[in-house]
């Protein structure tokens, strides 16, 4: 018969050997149809890195879990010519974050930038409710929630600022992936 304490520690061990894979992924941003759209597919297929939208994506450990998580902070109408005039003047916007599930992670612009030692998707759910969701482009965009989400997910700090001064981001090179 296994003793309480020896039971209690091999629970401790299986509870902290969970490590959540975390990633940043870059998409092209979205807007209205026609030129502007032009215009955003053309600069995120030059890797033109200001004009990419980030996500972070969660490949949870767990079982219940079978797909990724994405996490997406975004205008709540990012098709709107309103709502770009707005954001690209430097005013608020209202935003939102969108959450969805992924049955594969991206083949491009995905680099995995870490471990999150407790439930991931808890911890950005979280997260999630302390964010502010006036969204203002350069302020409190994509990139500010990216970074602050994955720095709270895994402790990283600047994420993004340490991706695109790596060679890794620049050349479409992802960072070592547990596929």
């Amino acid at each position: 018969m296994l003793s309480s304490s020896v039971l209690a520690n091999a629970g401790k061990s299986i509870a902290t050997s969970r490590r959540d894979e975390v990633y940043v992924a870059a998409v092209p941003l979205r807007a209205a149809k026609g030129p502007a759209q032009l215009v955003i597919s053309t600069a995120y297929s030059l890797n033109l890195w200001d004009l990419q939208h980030f996500i972070v994506i969660i490949n949870s450990s767990s079982s219940l879990h079978s797909q990724a998580v994405v996490y997406d902070f975004q205008p709540e109408d990012p098709e709107s010519i309103d709502v770009a005039v707005a954001a690209l003047s430097g005013r608020n916007v209202p935003g939102v974050i969108l959450t969805r599930t992924l049955k594969k992670l991206p083949k491009r612009k995905c680099w995995f930038v870490g471990y999150s030692e407790n439930d991931a998707i808890d911890a950005a759910n979280r997260f999630n409710e302390g964010w502010d969701t006036d969204l203002r482009i350069n302020h409190h965009d994509c990139r500010n929630y990216a970074n602050g989400i994955v720095e709270y997910l895994t402790g990283t700090k600047a994420v993004l600022e340490h991706l695109r001064s790596s060679s890794m981001a620049r050349d479409e090179m992802s960072l070592p992936r547990k596929d």
